[in-house]
């Protein structure tokens, strides 16, 4: 397993693992303390798991937490997924800078996803699990939506949206919500 830099967000990473494959099919290390290590992550600080599955089109996001933030990684299990990041550090050097990656279960690639940052997907796939190893308990009083189609962002979403969350659906744009963090 190699980690690889995301130059548009500073702090994020792609873990890549090497797989070995053969009739069978194929096996990987998914997750390595060692190379979480090697860039500067704890890998004792991640104390939640979870699943989602999504059909194709489902679009989850853009989330993140206010407070401390929260920290992931993302990996696509199953299927294949357009993945999306958005650094709102403003202290950061690449704030407001934007990734795309398209995660799936052939690769296993994992997103190390930084506190502070925006983060949705869209399934591109029938089905897509998408797992997520998460740095804090979750709170739902600390989740913040952002707009998937905010002007501002301009995310490049792959397909249509046939499904979204009602919390989705009524985001705020991204100017309300930073207005609202700084106020």
């Amino acid at each position: 397993m190699k980690a690889i830099d995301v130059p548009e967000i500073d702090g994020a990473y792609l873990f890549e693992p090497t797989p070995y494959s053969d009739e069978r099919g194929f096996f990987c290390r998914t997750f390595d303390a060692d190379v979480v290590r090697s860039v500067g992550l704890d890998p004792d600080a991640f104390v939640q798991d979870s699943l989602s599955r999504s059909v194709r089109g489902v679009l989850r996001g853009l989330h993140l937490r206010s407070g401390a933030g929260e920290a992931k990684l993302v990996r696509c299990s199953y299927g294949r997924i357009f993945d999306v990041v958005v650094d709102l550090r403003p202290h950061s050097p690449t704030y407001l800078g934007r990734a795309f990656f398209e995660l799936s279960g052939e690769t296993q690639v994992t997103l190390y996803v930084p506190a502070g940052c925006a983060h949705g997907f869209q399934a591109l796939t029938d089905t897509a699990d998408t797992s997520y190893r998460i740095d804090r308990p979750h709170d739902p009083a600390e989740d913040v939506t952002i707009a998937h189609d905010d002007p501002d962002l301009a995310v490049p979403w792959p397909l249509p949206v046939t499904s979204m969350s009602r919390r989705d659906r009524e985001a705020p744009s991204l100017a309300e919500v930073l207005q609202h963090q700084e106020g």
